[in-house]
């Protein structure tokens, strides 16, 4: 009888001890910082795939859940299943948290991503799909890409160190892997188009600068030239739809990102930019736009007043990455966390000896 007891116990004492871990990651991984990796090449060479970063939630203000029934310690699914982790029968107001700081242009973000163009599926704000890209502009600010140079309010703006984009490429022959090696190539860098007529090789490859000027510098390669093909290879319309028929990717804007506070007039034009942001992400019960006229919860209004800020973000690997540029604006309340350090990073097509980027360890994110 007592050893029975006793067994109940040890196992009470497991139990409770289980639970108490739980419940402290999870407070932990709501209020103070959680872990992310790296899983697509849209921000290299800042950013590799593979890298595993500390995501602070306190430098922008926690945010309060809005989904309670949800499994502890998990995003949209059951680990290892397609099964969802979360029942949205009940939502609650999500409060954001006083922070450090604001979100500033030219720093890397977390956000839940407003549409996500891969996965329709529709979920709680909390429950949208992690992304990480770098903030270009803040509300009220004026998006414009003029061949390929961002600038923002009119102004150059300042290109990240690690910013790569598409060009042709043409070598004599297939380049070596200890030529790729010497340039830090990597796998999606690099697509192999095939020969041409005169026995030349054509690829199309994603570079930063300091890449391109190595790679032009070397005897057997004849030209690099920019890719101005890549809008169309994306497979998915740029942002605003219609407004930007003859805009893509290098020739984009301009655009005005919403501030709270911002007030614009209302018509077709500002309602195609900004329509879907006042009738979604507004907080409003009924917003209809008909023959030229906002009624917004049934009462008629010549301008809209924005309620929150909104942020444009775009990936460093300019011409491989799914941004604002096709889905348009992040609004505040989407914003989970600021980037500060890598703390391990795998290279997954590597051998086993090279696996860890020992150099990559702690490094600081800019």
């Amino acid at each position: 009888m007592a050893s029975t007891a006793k067994i109940k116990t040890k196992l009470r004492e497991w139990r409770d001890a289980f639970v108490f871990a739980v419940v402290v990651a999870t407070l932990f991984r709501w209020s103070l910082a959680e872990a992310f990796v790296i899983p697509t090449s849209s921000m290299e060479n800042s950013l590799l795939v593979g890298d595993y970063l500390v995501v602070s939630k306190i430098h922008y203000g926690s945010r309060t859940p809005r989904t309670p029934l949800q499994i502890p310690l998990t995003h949209q699914k059951i680990w290892g299943t397609e099964i969802p982790s979360y029942l949205d029968w009940i939502q609650l107001p999500s409060y954001r948290l006083p922070g450090l700081q604001g979100v500033r242009r030219g720093e890397p973000v977390v956000f839940n991503v407003p549409q996500d163009l891969l996965d329709p599926t529709v979920r709680p704000v909390d429950l949208k799909t992690y992304l990480i890209k770098r903030c270009v502009a803040i509300g009220g600010d004026v998006v414009e890409v003029r061949n390929r140079q961002l600038f923002i309010n009119n102004r150059m703006a300042e290109n990240p160190e690690g910013l790569m984009h598409s060009y042709w490429v043409t070598a004599q022959d297939e380049l070596s892997a200890r030529t790729r090696d010497r340039l830090n190539l990597g796998t999606d860098d690099v697509s192999l188009l095939g020969r041409q007529a005169d026995r030349s090789v054509k690829y199309r490859m994603l570079l930063t600068e300091r890449q391109k000027a190595e790679l032009e510098a070397l005897p057997f390669i004849r030209s690099v030239e920019p890719d101005r093909e890549v809008s169309s290879r994306m497979g998915f319309p740029l942002f605003p739809i219609g407004t930007a028929a003859r805009w893509d990717g290098d020739e984009y804007g301009p655009v005005r990102v919403p501030a709270e506070g911002m007030t614009i007039a209302m018509n077709d034009s500002t309602w195609r930019v900004y329509g879907e942001y006042i009738s979604k992400y507004e907080g409003h019960d009924h917003v209809v736009f008909r023959k030229g006229r906002l009624l917004v919860d049934g009462k008629a209004t010549p301008t809209y007043t924005f309620q929150q800020n909104y942020y444009f973000m775009m990936g460093d690997s300019r011409h491989n990455s799914l941004d604002s540029r096709y889905w348009g604006f992040v609004p505040e309340d989407h914003i989970v966390g600021k980037p500060l350090f890598i703390w391990m990073s795998v290279e997954k097509e590597a051998d086993l000896v090279n696996k860890v980027r020992w150099s990559r360890l702690f490094k600081w994110i800019d």
